[in-house]
């Protein structure tokens, strides 16, 4: 599968199985709000990392890689489209709004959104904070609240940083009501896990 060929070994936290719980998220909450095109939906929750300047040398060599492969598969121009839309639309860029227009793209972003937090939010923050050079923790660094896409993407920051800057934030920015209960147990398991690492960094546990 293709997604499968291009993301399968990715190291941070970007790989198939980050893509594949995407896709079951989605679906779920598009289940759940009775809401939206299924199809649609499970096309950009598997193909929404593909053209992310994270991942590629370029924004524009993510960009082709995706049009090459949508021309591969019969889709119409209108499912094209969306499709790209929505991918477009869903990022986080430093937490900046940008306004969805449909309920398609409201699902796909809360689905992406969920699986940064919980357990598998503070596995995945490590893994790219590692694979990125970060460090785990410098308490001399300063929480980046206001920052330009390039200052998100490039400044200088650490792991523990890149809870308060973007991860604590999700549980409120996300659409759907689905999405929202979903993410309570996931926000506090965030907590609990911060408590107990500044209770161990300063020697009390």
């Amino acid at each position: 599968m293709f997604v499968q060929s291009e993301l399968g070994e990715d190291a941070t936290g970007h790989d198939w199985f980050h893509v594949d719980r995407v896709r079951r998220n989605a679906l779920y909450i598009n289940e759940q709000e009775k809401s939206g095109d299924p199809f649609i939906i499970e096309m950009a929750a598997l193909l929404h990392d593909i053209p992310d300047e994270k991942l590629n040398e370029t924004t524009e060599t993510g960009e082709a890689k995706l049009d090459e492969f949508l021309k591969t598969i019969e889709l119409s121009k209108d499912e094209i489209q969306q499709i790209k839309k929505i991918i477009a639309s869903i990022s986080f860029k430093g937490g900046r709004k940008v306004k969805l227009d449909s309920i398609e793209a409201k699902i796909v972003q809360d689905a992406d959104r969920l699986d940064a937090i919980g357990a598998i939010g503070i596995a995945r923050v490590f893994a790219y904070g590692g694979k990125k050079g970060q460090q785990i923790y410098d308490p001399s660094y300063q929480i980046r609240e206001e920052m330009t896409i390039e200052e998100y993407r490039k400044g200088k920051s650490t792991s523990i940083h890149h809870f308060y800057e973007k991860l604590l934030k999700l549980k409120d920015l996300l659409n759907t009501e689905t999405a929202k209960k979903m993410a309570e147990g996931r926000h506090q398991m965030m907590e609990i896990f911060l408590e107990q690492f500044y209770q161990e960094w300063n020697g009390q546990s």
